[in-house]
């Protein structure tokens, strides 16, 4: 679960990137984040996995207080989120099986673990047929779908999604959003951040519009009509 409650966030030199954000998202929902360029998104994104801390207001991710968050207890957060991230991050010289193993083996998880799970979610995301290869021998989709499989494997309450599909053609757009859709099915509160107005509009799902650091909409009814910068 997500919970910010009245969040302020000012950076050096007094600029403020937040402006008392209130929104909660619950255990097994799905939703996206939209708002133009500047509007308060990465920011938010970042107080969700820890890279920053609020100035004011409360954070609550998954039942950690990010306000008085410990680094030793960190790790443990990370463990309930999956992020993928929008430079994508992967291994090039790893295959997409040793790519995704990796994060199991950041945690701990011992080699029988990692050998019942890999392949289990590599087929989850239609990868099953491509273990041996590298990043560089992947399309962009593939490649979107291994960060995926990264990001699931082990096993989080949350996945946050930053601009999943910005390198992509409009077929390949709607197939990551439509995986991402089937992973929530399955239980996985996915939150995702995009300014793909099309994509959004045709998935029906809650729409979370932040601008100038202030939330503007929240709902089911539809994207708010901005120009993306």
């Amino acid at each position: 679960m997500i919970k910010m409650t009245d969040v302020f966030k000012v950076y050096d030199k007094g600029i403020k990137a937040l402006k008392g954000v209130t929104f909660t998202l619950n255990d097994g929902e799905f939703a996206f984040l939209v708002g133009p360029s500047g509007s308060g998104k990465s920011t938010i994104i970042k107080l969700l996995n820890g890279e920053i801390a609020p100035t004011d207001g409360a954070v609550m991710v998954n039942g950690y207080n990010m306000n008085k968050i410990k680094m030793r207890k960190m790790p443990y957060l990370r463990r309930t989120l999956g992020v993928v991230f929008q430079d994508l991050r992967l291994i090039n010289e790893k295959t997409v099986y040793e790519n995704v193993a990796f994060a199991m083996r950041v945690i701990g998880a011992t080699n029988k673990e990692i050998r019942a799970r890999v392949p289990y979610i590599l087929k989850l995301v239609g990868l099953e047929h491509k273990t041996g290869m590298t990043p560089p021998e992947l399309s962009g989709g593939e490649k979107q779908r291994v960060a995926i499989a990264r990001a699931l494997v082990n096993d989080p309450q949350l996945i946050i999604a930053d601009e999943p599909t910005s390198d992509l053609d409009p077929a390949r757009k709607l197939e990551i959003f439509m995986l991402l859709q089937e992973i929530n099915k399955l239980g996985t509160t996915v939150f995702v951040v995009t300014h793909e107005k099309t994509i959004v509009d045709r998935l029906s799902e809650r729409v979370i519009a932040i601008d100038g650091g202030r939330i503007i909409s929240d709902g089911m009814d539809g994207y708010y009509n901005y120009e993306v910068e």
